[in-house]
């Protein structure tokens, strides 16, 4: 890891389903799940699913830039989920599950706002983008048993018939980015 270690945090649906992709990446130190982009402090699980605490499940990501850059980290999260669908990813189903990039510096908004031009422009899906680019405000780590979640709980339905496809496409798009 270098010296220069940096942060992005991400909402995109289910945290599991991010975290579980972002862990294969080479460049990526850390990945925790969690809760960004609400108004109450140190919500649960249960208060962000109820959908009125502004949160969205979110993931924050230690990376080193000089191994993967935050431009390819986005490249694989606007590859991991549909930024199209408004507080939707699949079923899952309200505010918590919007899709945001949290920026923790101007260059994280530019490239953001950048990325999200390009893929735009490139008409990869009929709906318009829908991300939200907002400033970080506060990170709350999720319960324990949130945290590597597809990778302890690989045989759960949810994890096999959700999660497991993401991390395969994943896998194959991104071949020559991951850490086996």
């Amino acid at each position: 890891m270098g010296k220069q270690a940096e942060i992005a945090t991400l909402a995109g649906g289910c945290f599991w389903c991010l975290e579980a992709v972002f862990d294969e990446l080479k460049g990526v130190e850390t990945v925790e799940s969690g809760y960004s982009g609400g108004h109450v402090q140190s919500p649960s699980y249960a208060q962000v699913c109820n959908g009125d605490t502004g949160h969205a499940e979110s993931v924050q990501i230690t990376f080193d830039p000089q191994v993967l850059s935050f431009k390819d980290l986005l490249t694989v999260f606007f590859t991991a989920h549909d930024p199209t669908t408004l507080n939707r990813q699949g079923n899952d189903v309200g505010t918590q599950y919007r899709s945001a990039i949290f920026y923790h510096n101007e260059e994280q908004k530019e490239i953001a706002e950048g990325v999200i031009q390009e893929i735009g422009a490139e008409k990869i899906w009929d709906d318009p983008i829908v991300t939200e680019v907002k400033p970080f405000d506060q990170f709350y780590i999720a319960e324990d048993y949130h945290q590597e979640y597809f990778q302890n709980n690989s045989f759960q339905p949810y994890c096999r018939i959700v999660i497991a496809p993401k991390v395969a496409r994943i896998r194959r798009k991104f071949a020559d980015r991951l850490k086996k």
